[in-house]
């Protein structure tokens, strides 16, 4: 299952339609926390999403509204005795404020939290999910947007595998090798196989238009990605770091991306409907006003 959980969509303070920032990612057997506000605990029993589901937390920057959770969220992970190690994420620069916000209560820790900060661009981690990227963007404090890319692969024919008699545990070994010998003749993987691209997931939040946020949103089949301001507040947006939703819409349509999740609307906005119409003016894919403990499946493959 892929899928993205909305925990929460609030900018800066949470109102009584929406939580502070927070967002759960499942991926296959992995699970991504990103940016937990605070209340984002709560959020998750709402949203049945268990602490043992967690196996990465990633935060984007030190802004209050994206990690004021996550001192419940860690002492939750010993609470429930979660087995796995959890990888940590966060700026280099923030050390000292995750510290703070690990050790904010005293608690037995049973759960392993593996610190793993982010010093600058580049790779952060290759596993069985794909790779894990960080990109730099552009915020009055030091802030990196995430990207999650599963490698190219190859779709089994079950027609073609038929045809060439490769069946049961051979079709492992086939796909692990490239070819094997069935009944004296050599089978390839090209011959029953074709290519499969693979799934691409970015995650953005508090930043102006930088080149960071091009890079990220690359090609993403789901982007996920902060529309604070509706046009009309461009300039209140840039004086703040902030992306308007015309311009998140404008960056999903130039990048080629699937389904756009617009998020972390200022409180001044009740009414969300204009952020819809406004990015549709931008970009002619899918587009999901996120709500709160909304579900919204990553796009069938291509």
């Amino acid at each position: 299952m892929r899928e993205l959980v909305v925990l929460g969509t609030s900018s800066q303070v949470a109102s009584r339609e929406r939580n502070q920032n927070g967002y759960f990612l499942r991926w296959d057997s992995e699970g991504f926390l990103f940016d937990p506000g605070e209340g984002t605990q709560r959020q998750m029993l709402y949203a049945g999403v268990p602490a043992t589901a967690i196996t990465r937390l990633c935060v984007t920057h030190f802004h209050g509204d994206h990690c004021l959770g996550v001192p419940g969220v860690i002492q939750r992970l010993s609470l429930d005795d979660v087995q796995h190690p959890v990888h940590a994420h966060y700026p280099q620069s923030g050390q000292e404020y995750f510290t703070r916000l690990r050790y904010a209560a005293s608690f037995y820790e049973r759960a392993e939290l593996r610190e793993e900060p982010v010093e600058e661009d580049g790779l952060l981690s290759v596993g069985s999910f794909g790779q894990l990227w960080a990109r730099r963007l552009e915020h009055p404090v030091e802030s990196f947007g995430y990207q999650l890319i599963e490698p190219d692969g190859r779709r089994m024919l079950p027609e073609e595998l038929s045809r060439y008699g490769v069946s049961g545990p051979a079709v492992g070994r086939l796909q692990q090798a490239g070819s094997l010998v069935v009944d004296g003749r050599t089978v390839t993987i090209e011959q029953v196989s074709e290519p499969r691209a693979g799934q691409r997931f970015a995650f953005v939040m508090d930043t102006r238009l930088c080149d960071g946020v091009f890079r990220l949103a690359d090609r993403a089949d789901l982007l996920v990605i902060e529309s604070t301001y509706l046009s009309s507040e461009a300039q209140l947006a840039r004086n703040f770091g902030h992306l308007t939703a015309r311009q998140a819409a404008r960056v999903a349509q130039e990048c080629g991306v699937r389904k756009l999740v617009l998020t972390h609307f200022s409180q001044r906005y009740t009414d969300l409907t204009p952020f819809h119409a406004e990015a549709a003016e931008e970009f002619d894919g899918e587009i999901v006003v996120a709500t709160d403990l909304a579900r919204t499946p990553v796009p069938a493959r291509r």
